[in-house]
C-alpha cells in the first residue's frame, strides 16, 4: 500500500480590511488544525500598499500580533514566491491577505486508498460554498 505523507494541497487567499488580518480568524483556523480536519502547510502574510507595493510580513515577526504564537507552519516555504506574486496581484491596494496552503486530512486518505487499489485522482474542481448554497436552495424551491 502507498503511503502519502501529504495529500494534495490547496491555496487559499484569504483577503482582509486594512493592513493586517483580524486575529480571530486565525484562531478559527487554528481550531480545525486541532481537530484534525485540516493540516496547515504554509502561511504567507501579505499587505498592498495604497500605491500597489506589496509587503511580505514574516510570520515569525507578527505571529503574536495575528493569534498565531507558537504557530509553525509544517512546510514552510511551500507557497513559492512566484505562487505569492500571482496571488497578489488580485488583492486591492490598501487590504491585506493570507495565503493559507492547507491539507484536506480525508483529501489524503482518499488518495492513498485509490492509489491501493491502483487509481489515482486525475483532476478535482472546488465549486464555492456561496454558488453551492445558491444552487442548493434552488433545488429546493424546485422540489417544493
Amino acid at each position: 500500500m502507498n503511503d502519502f505523507r501529504f495529500g494534495p494541497a490547496e491555496f487559499y487567499l484569504v483577503g482582509f480590511e486594512g493592513e493586517r488580518p483580524d486575529p480571530a480568524t486565525f484562531g478559527a483556523l487554528a481550531d480545525l488544525a486541532e481537530s484534525g480536519v485540516v493540516r496547515i502547510l504554509d502561511i504567507v502574510l501579505l499587505s498592498k500598499a495604497p500605491t500597489g507595493e506589496v509587503e511580505i510580513l514574516e510570520l515569525e515577526d507578527d505571529a503574536e500580533a495575528i493569534g498565531l504564537a507558537g504557530f509553525a507552519p509544517i512546510a514552510s516555504g511551500l507557497a513559492g514566491e512566484e505562487d505569492v506574486e500571482v496571488l497578489a496581484e488580485t488583492l486591492e491596494p490598501g487590504r491585506s491577505a493570507a495565503v493559507i496552503v492547507l491539507e484536506l486530512a480525508f483529501a489524503r486518505t482518499l488518495a492513498q486508498n485509490l492509489a491501493a487499489a491502483g487509481g489515482q485522482v486525475l483532476r478535482s474542481e472546488r465549486v464555492p460554498a456561496p454558488v453551492v448554497n445558491a444552487m442548493m436552495d434552488i433545488l429546493d424551491q424546485e422540489g417544493e
